[in-house]
């Protein structure tokens, strides 16, 4: 991590002329791209290091070429020689996304939507001429090559997952017909791919800015639509669903040359909201049950109740038995519930105690005798993650402090080895529960327990409540009892 913050803070200086005051390492999202705000006299911009060039160079082409057009977009303030650093204008750390889940489905929040798919038409039509497609990244364009490729990833990540019978050859026919048949819509324009709230910046003046559009590729304008409209995270109502998609149509139709043919649009809109959903289900499957994430793993109910809804209410014009019935098995009870992890209610009495030690103190002592009696529970050594304490400017510092927290996200095995604990410590939470079992130990240790084993504990407790709704109660045996000798003995 060093050397990229040592080259943004070069690509910085060679382009601002100054120093940077301070650099903060952004959360890293799904891709390997790695972000930063770069802090001079309070005014920011963004630094990005991505190791693929061919994206970058895709980015920085259509970013150059919709700025041109005054398109809302990134806008690319320099770029390293060797085309793996940039930095662009800082348009702010608050998403669509954001004001959906602080706000609910308020007027002002519709006002944001609305106004970001009257952008999005203007980027799909204006940014698309004069648009040299052979920059793209991958496809020239969402054709029947594209659909497929979506829909074999739905295949084989998930509904292959499952273990369900189902006829392959008449559903890969299926799978033709209906890439044939959306292949040929009416319109065709720049399509950025992955349209979605989190990818929508909101500045304090209300006006939005798009980002993560390297993937852009030709082709249908409802791609993006139904990309936004439907996507699992954001669960907007019906109604907000049918008046945005009317609000799109109106936004696009006067920067077309000709009418707009709502039925047919509508029509191909249904399709392609169907080619979205099963794209992420495939995504959330690749990266929950083959890579074992625990948040995409959470994510798959939503992505099926979605998927549910749309099948109760949409048809997609054309004829496809085979898939019918895959689609109407993924949406059962059964399936849905495979993936809901059980909950606790106000009754459960299940507590989960969450410790952090020190190794060098001893493990800890249940201080509840009554803990004891349903018996159990996890140890784990946190030694095995490199120690940010033998850093000379981390020392003092603890596991909740913003630099150690970054240390260990993005410098140690540390996510890796959360992702396992969460796997086994999850089975005996979800069992427990069941079984009306009362409490359950879990405790991380680590040298000095100031570090490893307080972002672990940390971590996990906020895991818990977030997946099964458990009651936890949270003891940091080291850090716990210099704050009680540290407050007595200032008072």
């Amino acid at each position: 991590m060093q050397d990229k913050l040592d080259n943004i803070t070069r690509l910085y200086l060679q382009w601002s002329g100054h120093a940077p005051d301070a650099i903060d390492v952004l959360q890293q999202a799904g891709s390997e791209r790695r972000y930063f705000r770069i802090w001079k006299q309070e005014q920011s911009v963004i630094g990005t290091y991505g190791a693929n060039i061919k994206e970058n160079e895709s980015f920085f082409y259509f970013s150059d070429h919709f700025q041109k057009q005054q398109l809302p977009v990134a806008n690319i303030l320099a770029i390293s020689a060797d085309r793996m650093y940039y930095l662009q204008s800082d348009y702010g750390n608050v998403s669509l996304i954001n004001h959906l889940e602080e706000q609910g489905e308020a007027a002002a929040v519709y006002t944001l939507f609305r106004n970001s798919l009257a952008g999005l038409a203007q980027v799909q039509v204006l940014g698309d001429k004069g648009l040299d497609y052979d920059k793209c990244l991958t496809n020239k364009e969402f054709g029947k090559q594209a659909i497929m490729a979506d829909l074999l990833y739905f295949k084989y990540y998930f509904l292959d997952a499952l273990r369900k019978p189902y006829d392959k050859q008449a559903l890969i026919d299926d799978f033709e017909a209906l890439s044939t048949y959306l292949t040929h819509t009416d319109h065709k324009f720049f399509m950025m791919r992955d349209f979605q709230s989190r990818n929508i910046q909101v500045m304090e003046d209300g006006s939005v800015h798009f980002i993560d559009y390297q993937g852009g590729m030709k082709g249908a304008p409802q791609y993006d639509v139904a990309s936004l409209l439907w996507q699992a995270r954001a669960n907007l109502s019906e109604g907000w669903k049918e008046r945005l998609l009317v609000e799109y149509m109106d936004a696009l139709e006067p920067l077309l040359d000709k009418p707009l043919n709502r039925t047919a649009f509508v029509s191909q809109y249904n399709g392609y909201v169907l080619i979205r959903l099963l794209q992420v289900l495939g995504a959330y499957g690749f990266r929950g049950l083959f890579e074992r994430k625990a948040h995409f793993l959470t994510s798959i109910p939503l992505a099926l109740r979605n998927l549910r809804s749309f099948l109760q209410k949409s048809a997609m014009g054309i004829s496809v038995p085979e898939f019918d019935k895959v689609l109407q098995l993924c949406i059962t009870g059964e399936v849905i519930g495979q993936f809901t992890p059980i909950q606790a209610t106000p009754e459960t009495p299940l507590v989960v105690k969450i410790s952090s030690f020190s190794f060098k103190k001893g493990l800890p002592v249940a201080d509840d005798p009554d803990s004891h009696r349903d018996g159990g529970g996890f140890v784990f050594d946190c030694r095995g993650i490199l120690n940010p304490g033998r850093i000379e400017n981390m020392k003092t510092k603890t596991g909740r402090d913003k630099e150690v927290i970054q240390y260990l996200e993005q410098q140690t095995k540390m996510p890796e080895f959360l992702h396992s604990v969460f796997d086994v410590v999850d089975i005996t939470v979800a069992d427990f529960i069941q079984r009306g079992f009362s409490s359950l130990m879990v405790s991380f240790g680590c040298t000095g327990g100031q570090h490893r084993s307080v972002y672990a504990a940390d971590a996990l407790a906020r895991h818990l409540k977030n997946k099964f709704k458990v009651k936890v109660e949270l003891n940091h045996w080291v850090q716990d009892a210099k704050n009680w000798e540290n407050s007595t003995s200032s008072s």
